[in-house]
């Protein structure tokens, strides 16, 4: 596995040399964002290309939704077990985030509003929405990327606030990007509260602001977290990257059987 750390961190468009830790994990988290920005995965533009009623089955959908909602549920529980934010002013800050995932008007949640969102568009789920728990008991329905994503989300989280940071500042991205996959099929996706809110509200934007900064106020104080840091984000952006590879062999293999009637005519 490759080391962001040993990136020559002067590719940065900002070239300035680092002058300490919050310095080095700015530019590391840019070119980290560049790599690994999910809207250029193959996953994307191959659901929206698919063929539409292959794209409309409820079994197809509700498998892309157990592998998002899955991925999307690990972080949203690790997010509780960060490190080093324990002061009163820093809990404060991390409370809000929790807020805007889990303490949404209404006692509802992202999580609920993404289950939701495709149901709306007619997918048959797998999981009802509160068998989304501990993530060994949750792995007994995945395998392959999603499992290890789930897996290891906890682990990294809990370690170190890269992983936080990394999945932060990637998720707009991807978001946007599902968002206008499956509105290729379903027009009306986008609009889901799911979508609609965390756009207008640029929520995600924000987390992204936030654990950058809350982490580079930690890093400033304790720079020996830096090394970990880094790399935890690094390796939370490979296994995230392994999720749409995951969800790609959906969509291949969907392609594929729609396919079959019609060589089957030639």
């Amino acid at each position: 596995m490759s080391h962001i750390s040993n990136v020559d961190l002067t590719e940065c468009e900002q070239s300035a040399p680092c002058s300490g830790a919050v310095d080095e994990f700015s530019v590391a988290i840019r070119i980290l964002a560049e790599q690994h920005r999910p809207s250029r995965m193959p996953f994307f533009r191959n659901l929206a290309a698919l063929d539409h009623a292959a794209a409309r089955d409820p079994s197809f959908l509700g498998r892309i939704h157990l592998i998002y909602q899955a991925a999307m549920h690990a972080t949203r529980a690790a997010v509780y077990y960060l490190p080093h934010l324990d002061s009163p002013a820093l809990r404060k800050r991390k409370l809000r985030i929790f807020v805007d995932d889990d303490g949404l008007p209404g006692g509802d949640t992202h999580h609920y509003q993404l289950t939701r969102a495709f149901r709306n568009i007619g997918a048959k789920c797998v999981l009802d929405d509160e068998a989304f728990a501990e993530p060994e008991e949750l792995c007994r329905h995945l395998d392959g990327e999603a499992a290890q994503f789930v897996r290891l989300a906890k682990t990294l989280y809990s370690r170190s606030l890269g992983p936080w940071c990394a999945i932060e500042v990637l998720s707009v991205d991807w978001m946007r990007a599902l968002a206008d996959a499956l509105s290729v099929h379903f027009p009306q996706f986008a609009d889901e509260p799911y979508f609609a809110e965390c756009f207008s509200d640029l929520v995600e934007e924000r987390h992204a602001e936030e654990s950058l900064s809350v982490t580079q106020t930690v890093l400033s104080a304790q720079p020996a977290l830096l090394p970990t840091t880094i790399e935890d984000a690094k390796i939370m952006a490979e296994v995230l990257d392994g999720v749409w590879t995951h969800l790609d062999r959906i969509v291949e293999i969907a392609r594929q059987q729609a396919a079959e009637p019609s060589s089957a005519l030639t």
